[in-house]
């Protein structure tokens, strides 16, 4: 039997010589494993102002976003698991690349055999990827063995190892439509919010497929909608959606040329192991040698 998630993040900091103990005033560390009680989080830290470091759950951490804002101060530290899930989200992004380009929803929905001979390789196509965190690092390795050409959109256009090609995200127009495979694996801000909306995906290629394992509110729902509607791009494929989770009858459901996962890129039992490291790892830095991983920027939200 695997241990329960509780007792393996209890063991990974007391192996980092770390204590568990209730909240009290004592308390200078806060490990927050809820994903959806942000208020309780803010009431706790506002309690609590002795607290200089928490440690969040996810990659993500736009649902604090309010709380980080109301709780900035210079002794408090934030660290996430960005990055810590970055093999299993690469790993369901080639997944999901892949079943586009082999058509695979069409071949999961069809009940007789077709003779339309459809399908692409992933071998030497130009694969454009939003975000140059953990999973895009992860993901550019995956692709190696393809021989992609692969261009990486992010904030500035420092280099990032690996790609061929490194841009800066108000040159997103000018990559898109050169691009065979796009996937979006970005921070979710307000900076980025519909990131990709109808005039991005008019200027992506008939053959072109999107990818977005990061998060829903970065593509415009309506839009891609429309867009796969009309055939302006081949197909999408989709572990997070706006809104989430998508209500029964939405038409995406219905699209041919669309395939959702429902957020399981990574799943508890993928993920417990990588957060009870970084949780190892942090309260290691906290309690001595200060190499915290995964250190969240409250000005920008990530």
């Amino acid at each position: 039997m695997l241990p329960r998630p509780a007792e393996v993040f209890t063991a990974a900091v007391r192996a980092a010589e770390g204590e568990v103990a209730e909240l009290s005033p004592a308390t200078r560390g806060l490990i927050w494993l809820s994903y959806a009680q942000a208020d309780l989080l803010g009431a706790t830290l506002a309690a609590n102002p002795q607290i200089q470091w928490v440690q969040l759950p996810w990659a993500g951490v736009d649902a604090f976003s309010a709380v980080l804002a109301a709780q900035a101060r210079p002794d408090l530290l934030w660290t996430s698991a960005k990055g810590a899930y970055a093999q299993p989200v690469a790993e369901h992004a080639l997944a999901l690349a892949l079943a586009l380009l082999r058509v695979l929803p069409t071949r999961a929905r069809a009940s007789s055999w077709s003779t339309v001979p459809e399908g692409r390789s992933l071998y030497g196509r130009s694969v454009v990827i939003i975000g140059a965190g953990g999973i895009a690092l992860e993901l550019i390795r995956l692709l190696e063995p393809f021989g992609a050409r692969i261009t990486v959109v992010r904030r500035s256009s420092r280099p990032v190892p690996g790609a061929d090609r490194t841009v800066p995200t108000d040159a997103l127009s000018e990559v898109l439509p050169e691009a065979d495979l796009v996937i979006v694996a970005a921070a979710l801000t307000e900076a980025t919010r519909h990131l990709i909306g109808a005039v991005e995906l008019a200027l992506m290629r008939p053959e072109a497929n999107l990818v977005n394992i990061a998060r829903g509110p970065l593509v415009d729902t309506d839009a891609l909608v429309a867009a796969l509607a009309a055939g302006s791009i081949a197909g999408a494929a989709l572990d997070v959606t706006d809104p989430e989770p998508l209500p029964d009858g939405h038409p995406l459901w219905s699209e041919p040329r669309c395939l959702i996962t429902p957020h399981s890129a990574d799943t508890p039992e993928m993920t417990a192991p990588l957060l009870a490291e970084r949780i190892r790892l942090n309260v290691r830095a906290f309690l001595g040698d200060g190499r915290f991983v995964g250190v969240v920027d409250a000005r920008i939200g990530y």
